[in-house]
């Protein structure tokens, strides 16, 4: 009888230890609090890099815009419009209008570039650029200097630089 007794008991305490098996309910919530914070934390980075990215491929653009004016009046001695500079950029992706003119004649010509919003955004910014020509002294020689600019506003319409130097009020300059 008794080792009828020792073996009841060994099979009710394994029994018991192939009960056990698995998470308590407060181990799981700890667990689901845990990864809620985490997220909680991760979210708004992840959302703030997508709006970067968008911000980064105006200021790509407007950039190529500028560089490419400055390039065309090397070559042709005047600033073109969007279509005639040959830098492979799109007039409107999913985020954005882009729009480049020349503007002036002689010593005070200059060209203007931009992106406007396709839509209305509250969370980024548009930008814009200009290319303008400085004198060198007395002589008919002229440097083209460029500018980009980024408005300050999130959703604000793109602010024209009141020249190749200086960004306008409600604008910063980028990459200075």
């Amino acid at each position: 009888m008794k080792t009828e007794l020792k073996a009841k008991f060994l099979q009710h305490i394994l029994d018991k230890k192939k009960g056990d098996e698995g998470f308590t309910l407060i181990e799981l919530l700890v667990v689901i609090i845990i990864i809620g914070i985490l997220s909680a934390i991760a979210l708004p980075s992840f959302l703030n890099q997508a709006n970067k990215a968008k911000q980064s491929e105006a200021k790509t653009y407007v950039g190529s815009l500028n560089k490419g004016q400055q390039a065309y009046f090397t070559e042709k001695g005047s600033f073109g419009a969007l279509t005639d500079l040959g830098v492979g950029i799109k007039s409107q992706t999913v985020n954005y209008i882009y729009a480049s003119a020349a503007q002036g004649t002689g010593t005070g010509v200059n060209a203007y570039s931009n992106s406007s919003l396709t839509g209305t955004s509250n969370v980024v910014r548009n930008y814009s650029g200009k290319v303008s020509l400085i004198s060198e002294g007395s002589s008919s020689d002229a440097t083209s200097i460029a500018i980009l600019c980024e408005t300050t506003a999130v959703g604000a319409g793109p602010i024209e630089p009141t020249t190749g130097q200086t960004c306008a009020g409600n604008s910063t300059a980028v990459g200075k």
